[in-house]
């Protein structure tokens, strides 16, 4: 077969006519074909972990992408793929943004290669990020071919457009080096979430495929998320299932949330290190401590800086599908909050303390920070709570608006983030704190401390 002429596309009588050629299906390499690499790729994606095997490498800093070398299996199919993609129309397209040329979209392209390697991408590897990702595709692919030449520019970005969950970019170039310019360079970002400066450049390599998950940070996702939250709540299809059972009960118990050494770490320094405790009062309506920013341990201060950073705020919009922030495209729990008009873009609200809770503590149904708004999210988050026993109170409990009964009751558990939903008409209170002991003989309970944090759409 390999010694035969492939007939040439088109009517016997050598007439121009329409006439589609056969697609050469597109093999992908090993990288994509292993099921075993597949699986650790799988399991690195959700950990958000770095991972390398062969000619794939999974890297996490600063977001999540991935690198596939030789992507395609045939250099032979790699080379005609070139040839009929230069063959095309270009298009100029120049903005504030980019300039450079790109073709028309190639989805009705009939190009034997073109439309393998369409095929290819629709199908097959379409299959393997849906896998990889753990999240449920559209069968549509976006694609077209650009071409960038001397003095063409593609500026900081974040790919995010509607309905979009994966970019991709295979490149087709000659042997290529950094001064040749044309990297893809990745940003950090600042404290306000935006892109801040270069911190990895990728340099465009034959038959190479770089992909990432697009989200609306996509170019800077926040490493403060990385460094501290359990990797499982980083994992967008853990999020989605999160969001569903939240959208049911308007509550939710996120247990082990902080890596066990941040807990274990934040832990230590509210019971060990000098912390100025202010009590809070007036005693008809509260009574307990809460620190002085100030004098919070580096540590302390660092999770308090993660509760209320913008990077937190699109997370517990993932979380818990309520629009918390103009970047989240989420839509809230109670049909009421959908109706009020549009919001304009803002910086998020919200108001928190560290607290520390001990025999005498308590708060009245007349605290009710949340007052002022038709909806908010209480965020706890307890440290120093093991073995915590409900007669020793320091249960936090929802009650409707001139009602006795209670309508929920959380309690204090070591390192589990527990998010409620409620309206105006909704009040909450923290039980009293007393010291009675579990048997005889035994020492009376403990206080705890924990992070509050009420979060306003």
């Amino acid at each position: 077969m390999a010694s035969k002429r492939r007939q040439e596309c088109g009517s016997a009588d050598g007439k121009r006519k329409k006439k589609s050629c056969p697609a050469e299906a597109a093999q992908f390499g090993s990288a994509v074909e292993d099921e075993q690499v597949k699986r650790a790729v799988k399991e690195a994606w959700s950990r958000r972990s770095p991972y390398s095997e062969g000619d794939l490498e999974l890297d996490c800093f600063p977001f999540p992408h991935c690198i596939i070398k030789n992507f395609l299996s045939s250099e032979v199919f790699v080379e005609n793929l070139q040839k009929e993609l230069l063959g095309l129309d270009f298009h100029e397209k120049s903005n504030d943004l980019y300039k450079f040329k790109q073709s028309d979209d190639l989805k009705k392209r009939t190009e034997p290669h073109i439309a393998g390697l369409r095929e290819g991408l629709f199908g097959r590897f379409r299959s393997w990020l849906g896998e990889v990702l753990g999240v449920e595709l559209e069968p549509t692919v976006d694609i077209s071919c650009a071409r960038y030449e001397h003095t063409d520019v593609l500026l900081c970005h974040d790919d995010e457009l509607e309905g979009r969950r994966v970019a991709f970019i295979l490149y087709l170039v000659p042997p290529w080096q950094s001064s040749d310019g044309g990297t893809l360079d990745l940003y950090s970002i600042n404290s306000n979430f935006q892109p801040q400066s270069i911190v990895k450049s990728l340099v465009p390599s034959w038959n190479t495929l770089v992909l990432f998950e697009v989200s609306p940070v996509s170019f800077h996702q926040e490493t403060v998320l990385l460094e501290w939250v359990n990797p499982a709540y980083l994992d967008i299809s853990y999020q989605e299932q999160i969001q569903e059972e939240f959208e049911d009960s308007s509550e939710i118990q996120l247990k082990d949330f902080l890596k066990e050494e941040k807990f274990r770490e934040v832990s230590e320094a509210l019971r060990l290190t000098e912390i100025e405790w202010m009590r809070k009062g007036p005693p008809n309506k509260r009574c307990y401590e809460a620190a002085s920013l100030d004098s919070l341990p580096p540590c302390v201060k660092a999770c308090w800086e993660l509760l209320h950073s913008e990077a937190f705020f699109l997370l517990l919009s993932n979380f818990t599908g309520l629009r918390l922030h103009y970047l989240s495209t989420g839509s809230s729990t109670d049909s009421a909050a959908n109706a009020s008009k549009e919001k304009e873009p803002s910086i998020p609200v919200c108001c928190g303390e560290v607290r520390r809770w001990s025999h005498g503590s308590y708060t009245l149904l007349h605290d009710g920070e949340a007052a002022q708004a038709e909806y908010a999210l209480d965020l706890v988050l307890p440290f120093g709570c093991t073995d915590w026993q409900s007669e020793f109170g320091g249960l936090t409990c929802y009650v409707a608006n001139e009602e006795d009964e209670e309508l929920l009751t959380i309690y204090p558990e070591e390192n589990s983030l527990a998010l409620v939903y409620r309206d105006k008409e909704t009040l909450k209170f923290v039980k009293h704190i007393n010291h009675k002991s579990t048997s005889a003989g035994s020492s009376p309970c403990r206080g705890f401390y924990d992070f509050s944090f009420v979060y306003y759409e």
